[in-house]
């Protein structure tokens, strides 16, 4: 218990002797370790990450336990497998570039959603309507709502609306016979920005076969952005929603409703709270300027 305790009161006072920085640096680093476990478990890389956690595990096992030859051999692997790695995953190295790029900065205003709020509402309610019905004539539908991730470049592949959303106007573009329906439809800040749209496919192969084209784009472009798209099946009907590679079927008018709201209308605490990290910090800083403000005063 002893050596125990001494080790927590160590840790303790080494922890106190924190700066800002050093707690700015920790929460950095800690929330790109959390996305980039994130991109490993949304993609066929899983698998290869458990593989290199293992390769450095070993690695690490031949420093300890002094095993020159192996442990030479695998730095000579490291060394060349990171360019190998490059190889690898230069689709999704330059799908995250890309992503970077096409981040809007406005999305990160605390107010813009807020502001969105009635639109969204508004857009949500008539896609909804749109979607009972077109699921009980069989109409085909695809429908990308964009998040922070822009979609310039999906949307020059269509034509570009820029309209208020209404059931009827969607029924009219994904009406069998009409010009744009062969295609899916952007939404931007809940107006349609663009229609007739074409999306990336999803280079899944493990997913059902009876799943055709629409819903392959669909989750193509869930995979490629943040977005959050609508399905409607023209075979069966069935209303679909795709979200980050994942498909959600068969789903209720009800139950679609519920996910648009819940994905593209946060709640206002869910907003408070992507800055309650920074809280700390700030106590923080202001207790060290404190501080310095009371030294300064004494040495005056």
């Amino acid at each position: 218990m002893s050596v125990l305790s001494t080790f927590f009161e160590g840790f303790l006072r080494y922890v106190g002797t924190f700066a800002l920085s050093d707690w700015a640096d920790i929460t950095l680093l800690s929330f790109a370790l959390y996305q980039g476990l994130r991109w490993l478990g949304r993609t066929h890389a899983a698998n290869l990450g458990r593989g290199i956690l293992l390769f450095l595990l070993f690695l690490a096992l031949s420093m300890v336990f002094q095993l020159n030859t192996i442990n030479a051999i695998l730095r000579a692997i490291l060394t060349w497998g990171i360019i190998g790695l490059m190889v690898i995953f230069q689709p999704e190295i330059r799908r995250i570039f890309e992503q970077l790029g096409a981040t809007k900065l406005g999305s990160f205003n605390p107010f813009a959603r807020v502001q969105r709020t009635g639109v969204l509402e508004s857009a949500i309610a008539q896609t909804v309507d749109a979607c009972a019905e077109m699921s009980e004539s069989h109409t085909g539908m695809l429908m990308v709502f964009e998040r922070i991730v822009t979609l310039d470049e999906i949307a020059r592949t269509g034509t570009i609306v820029d309209a208020q959303i209404t059931s009827q106007l969607l029924k009219n573009i994904f009406f069998v016979k009409a010009a744009l329906h062969d295609g899916a439809v952007i939404v931007r800040n809940g107006r349609l920005y663009a229609a007739g749209c074409i999306l990336p496919l999803t280079h899944k192969t493990n997913i059902s076969r009876d799943l055709g084209t629409r819903h392959r784009a669909g989750i193509g472009m869930s995979e490629n952005s943040d977005a959050v798209v609508v399905i409607v099946s023209e075979e069966t009907g069935a209303i679909s929603v795709a979200i980050d590679g994942q498909l959600k079927r068969y789903l209720t008018p009800q139950t679609l409703s519920k996910i648009l709201s819940n994905e593209l209308i946060p709640e206002e605490d869910e907003e408070k709270a992507r800055f309650t990290w920074l809280r700390p910090l700030l106590r923080r800083f202001k207790a060290e300027s404190k501080e310095k403000e009371a030294e300064d005063d004494g040495i005056q």
